[in-house]
């Protein structure tokens, strides 16, 4: 067996361990509070960048790879508060109790890990094989810029959603949840719980979420291992990401500018790839940059708006209601 494919077996078995990690212990079957959030969410973003560390003594080109995958796991973990966005929203509407989101979040992980592997790998045969794919995916990025400047809540509709859609042809649905069961019977009739689908709306979210987040990876390499690890980092520990969102959007509000803005500079830069290649480095500081002029701009913005906190407060509340 090549060494190519124990690495990624490797790396299957390091992705598996640590889901079920955050599963078992993170507010199990309970809601966690915000200091578990935070404190969990550290610890990710430590255990993130420690694998930034491994590929710079490990790999045979690390400092290059290093830095490339701590780009690629940055701009993937912003794009994953997106996930979360549309997760609160779902979560509202089909009014899923708080003590079964973390199995839907489990679950909804685990199928943007193995869609956005999909993704990488249609995407590398694609580049390999057509050089003009580049520039659709670089148009696909301004797309997703505007889509996100639109705001997330644009974007979703259950009802029109056609996996929601199939799954009430093939299933009928029952009219109230069944604890953590996706099916039950009645009379022999199979019935789908709305937990399942609300699910299937999740993995649906995903698959456009994959189709939009591969090609930002994309625009800052074509390695489709570092592309895989900084997706699996950046979508590891999102149950406790989803805690802090609430605090997020209270203290951020140019968050969705700004992430808007970062994916059009990624899509410039792969626009212009045959006329000007940007390093890695350069990639990296251009992204931290934009994230700490939005972070400035809505601190300052919140100091000169006396009303603020009260508008802060009521999307929130429009974001977070259940039922």
């Amino acid at each position: 067996m090549s060494s190519a494919v124990l690495g990624w077996l490797a790396l299957a078995g390091l992705t598996v361990a640590l889901l079920l990690v955050d599963l078992r212990f993170f507010a199990r079957g309970r809601e966690p509070s915000f200091r578990e959030g935070l404190i969990w969410s550290i610890g990710w973003l430590v255990l993130s960048l420690l694998a930034a560390v491994a590929i710079l003594f490990l790999d045979e080109n690390g400092t290059e790879d290093a830095i490339t995958y701590t780009t690629v796991y940055f701009i993937e973990r912003s794009l994953s508060l997106d996930n979360l966005f549309v997760f609160l929203l779902l979560f509202s509407y089909f009014g899923v109790p708080v003590e079964l989101r973390a199995r839907l979040l489990f679950w909804g992980i685990a199928a943007a890990l193995v869609l956005r592997g999909l993704a990488i790998l249609g995407g590398v045969a694609l580049l390999e094989q057509l050089h003009f794919f580049i520039y659709i995916l670089g148009v696909l990025l301004l797309i997703l810029a505007y889509r996100i400047l639109r705001g997330v809540a644009d974007n979703v509709d259950p009802d029109n959603n056609f996996v929601v859609k199939l799954v009430r042809r093939v299933f009928p649905v029952t009219g109230q949840f069944h604890d953590r069961h996706w099916f039950v019977k009645h009379e022999g009739t199979r019935y789908a719980t709305p937990l399942f689908v609300c699910l299937a709306a999740i993995v649906a979210a995903d698959i456009a979420f994959a189709i939009d987040s591969i090609p930002a990876a994309f625009a800052i390499t074509r390695e489709s291992s570092l592309i895989w690890m900084g997706n699996i980092f950046a979508l590891l520990g999102l149950r406790a990401l989803f805690v802090l969102v609430e605090g997020l959007i209270r203290r951020f509000r140019y968050l969705d500018e700004t992430i808007a803005i970062v994916l059009a500079l990624v899509a410039v830069k792969l626009l212009l790839e045959d006329l000007y290649k940007v390093g890695p480095v350069l990639t990296l500081v251009i992204v931290f940059v934009a994230f700490a002029i939005g972070i400035v701009a809505s601190l300052v913005a919140d100091s000169r708006d006396p009303d603020a906190e009260a508008r802060r407060h009521e999307r929130t509340e429009s974001m977070t209601k259940s039922g």
